[in-house]
């Protein structure tokens, strides 16, 4: 009974790779495949959040053709 209970607990997982600011106009004439530059490089880590929470954080993987994260550190409350 347990079990059923914790399959439907339904948890939200965000990775951000970077961050970037525009303003909305330059965004709204992004058409399909337009890049946005971040502010990170690419060896840099990633952040994981959990019901946006920060709990983790991470490297981007590419095995084949699927795009995954390889957790490198949890994070504590005192860590953040």
């Amino acid at each position: 009974m347990a079990t059923q209970a914790v399959n439907r607990v339904t948890v939200e997982i965000t990775v951000t790779l970077g961050k970037s600011i525009m303003p909305v106009r330059q965004l709204l004439k992004m058409g399909r495949g337009a890049v946005i530059d971040l502010d990170a490089r690419h060896e840099d880590e990633c952040w994981i959040y959990a019901n946006e929470e920060l709990i983790a954080r991470g490297e981007i993987m590419i095995v084949g053709d699927r795009v995954g994260v390889s957790i490198t550190r949890m994070m504590s409350q005192l860590q953040v």
